[in-house]
């Protein structure tokens, strides 16, 4: 093991994943019986949330999805951008899996896999929608639980940090092309204006806001307040994604008991994009003699998703019923058990890959 590895190994020690996190996955399976159930009983309700909007925007779901995305930007430190020169090679492998391969390889996996091996399977309506999602998930790399993966594989925080506030950069930026790209090539009609409206609201918004609240708790009582804060918010940014998840299936609860397989379906592209992506960023890391500490980072960053903006995204573009919106709540279903079975595998692999370096 490397010296800078050795360090970040004994600074991550005792690293763990909280209760919560660890069991995303039972968490979403319980919104989904609970908003299928609740759209059952109650669905003048659900019609009544899902009609109060303004130009376009679900203002319920606007106020839920930054009450999730503010807590996440406040721990991103874009000052640490100056450190890029310290890892330039890691974060080259990752600015080109996150931004070169992961949007265009989903979107092959989505033509692959919903247009052609599942098509005779699914809504045939909603086979556009299902890609739209998919792109979605795949265009904008993951700004939060980036943080525990790295933790887990004793990944260096010094890069994490500076990949995640590099990646949040370049996203204000090459979101909407990029997604706007991908569509386009899929022959499905881009609303450009709420495409825009959605990045300026999800993305650079947030961003501001989260930063000036950052610069705010650091000047007013340093570090200790700033975590301070983050630990108040934890139980709300996870109340309100439980409730935003309760209301997508409230609204897709007769789709998905009317095919109860297609989750199944629509997480086959999404499990392997997140292999491809994470193992591709391995590999080319050990090829060019990157540290461990940072190597696997890399790759986690490389493969996971930031399902919050995808899931908003969804909901402003194509509608709180839409396969986009249900395509990206698969996301989130699978996030937690496949990104710890990533870290399982880069943690296992430590004396191969350095072995090699």
């Amino acid at each position: 093991m490397s010296a800078q590895c050795e360090t970040t190994a004994k600074r991550a020690a005792g690293a763990s994943i909280g209760f919560f996190e660890r069991y995303l996955t039972l968490w979403v399976t319980l919104c989904i019986v609970t908003g299928i159930a609740l759209g059952h009983w109650l669905p003048g309700t659900f019609q009544t949330v899902g009609r109060l909007e303004l130009a376009q925007v679900n203002l319920p779901v606007a106020v839920l999805i930054w009450l999730m995305i503010i807590p996440m930007l406040l721990k991103v430190d874009f000052g640490a951008l100056h450190r890029m020169k310290e890892h330039w090679k890691g974060i080259g492998v990752t600015l080109f899996i996150n931004w070169a391969v992961k949007p265009f390889s989903m979107a092959l996996l989505g033509w692959l896999f919903i247009r052609g091996v599942f098509a005779e399977y699914l809504p045939a309506d909603q086979l556009d929608a299902y890609i739209a999602g998919l792109i979605l998930l795949a265009a904008a790399p993951c700004t939060a639980m980036v943080f525990v993966w790295s933790r887990l594989s004793d990944g260096d925080a010094n890069f994490t940090l500076t990949q995640v506030a590099l990646n949040d950069t370049i996203m204000v930026f090459a979101f909407a092309p990029i997604v706007g790209l991908l569509l386009g090539l899929s022959a499905i009609t881009v609303p450009w204006e709420t495409l825009f409206l959605s990045v300026v609201l999800y993305i650079v918004l947030p961003v501001l806001f989260a930063q000036w609240w950052r610069q705010h708790l650091l000047a007013k009582g340093g570090e200790v307040a700033l975590e301070a804060m983050l630990a108040r918010l934890h139980p709300v940014s996870l109340t309100a994604l439980l409730a935003t998840l309760v209301l997508l299936f409230g609204f897709q609860g007769e789709q998905i008991l009317a095919q109860p397989l297609v989750i199944a379906m629509l997480a086959v592209p999404i499990l392997i994009q997140v292999y491809f992506n994470s193992g591709l960023a391995y590999l080319l890391n050990r090829q060019f003699g990157v540290a461990h500490c940072v190597a696997a980072p890399s790759a986690l960053i490389g493969a996971s998703n930031f399902f919050e903006l995808a899931v908003a995204a969804a909901i402003a573009l194509f509608g709180f019923d839409s396969g986009a919106a249900l395509a990206t709540v698969v996301g989130v279903l699978v996030e937690v058990p496949v990104m710890l079975s990533v870290v399982r595998i880069v943690n296992a692999s430590r004396g191969w890959y350095e072995h090699h370096a």
